[in-house]
């Protein structure tokens, strides 16, 4: 089974990279592109046998190692 982690900044956490690409992006015309904020896109293969237990284990690998609990947030989908 296939759980998809994203991983972004909490909203309150300063972007720079967002803001360099946002910059970026006005200096080449798109002036309605508001605001980026970047992050982290993973793809774990688990050998596991409902939704259930992937959505679980996905959650588990992401609070211990994929993402940091002060500054960011995730979100999984799973096939």
């Amino acid at each position: 089974m296939r759980a998809r982690v994203f991983v972004s900044l909490k909203p309150s956490v300063f972007d720079p990279q967002g803001t360099t690409v946002t910059e970026a992006l006005h200096s080449l015309g798109y002036d309605t592109v508001k605001d980026v904020r970047q992050g982290k896109y993973f793809e774990l293969d688990l050998a596991v046998t409902s939704a259930a237990e992937a959505r679980t284990l996905a959650a588990e690998v992401a609070e211990k190692v994929l993402a940091n609990p002060v500054i960011e947030s995730f979100r999984i989908d799973v096939d």
